[in-house]
């Protein structure tokens, strides 16, 4: 049975959007922002880091599917694999590394971050704009994780089938995300935003 009476037995999180969908729009048009917008990160670095942190929070419905837009934007499964367990053996690059620890402290202990924790970011040459990228990523996903948890949001080959079929569709959009929710019915003018 779903946690709510009013989505599926097996929600997806379009279930969820369709049937509580106030602010929605703003919501996909920040992920294509920090997902898609201007940064020093890749698109792939970007996907990388939202599978890291879901993963952090065993939330497996984002870990899985933003696991496997990182792929379709070019990082290696087995790097995706490690990441989350072993950050220093998955191959990760060194300027990577201090931010995926950076990560891991704001996502698992975030009243215990210090001055020291965003100094060794930038001693490995990440730039002030690129960390707050990281953090933005960080952020977006630890308030995703708690949607999908709280909400029931499960996971399935068939919803993971779908995502990669609509995601290698729009692999070059920089709006894949708001096109998500238009596919929902959503739109700015329609007065759900």
């Amino acid at each position: 049975m779903a946690r709510f009476p009013s989505l599926p037995d097996t929600p997806h999180l379009g279930d969820v959007l369709k049937t509580f969908g106030r602010g929605i729009w703003p919501l996909t048009e920040f992920h294509d922002i920090v997902l898609r917008g201007e940064s020093d990160w890749t698109i792939a670095e970007r996907e990388m880091l939202a599978a890291y942190v879901s993963g952090l929070n065993a939330c497996s419905f984002c870990h899985d599917t933003h696991k496997m837009i990182a792929e379709i934007h070019g990082v290696p499964e087995s790097m995706l694999r490690a990441m989350v367990d072993d950050p220093g053996n998955s191959g990760v690059s060194s300027q990577l590394l201090p931010v995926l620890a950076y990560l891991r402290k704001l996502t698992l202990t975030p009243s215990k971050m210090v001055d020291a924790d965003a100094q060794a970011v930038f001693a490995a040459g990440v730039s002030e704009q690129a960390l707050y990228d990281a953090i933005a990523v960080c952020a977006l996903f630890n308030f995703m994780n708690r949607i999908v948890e709280g909400c029931g949001v499960m996971t399935s080959d068939a919803n993971l089938a779908t995502s990669r079929t609509r995601h290698q569709a729009t692999r070059e959009s920089h709006q894949p995300y708001r096109n998500f929710a238009r596919g929902l019915g959503f739109a700015p003018e329609d007065g759900k935003s």
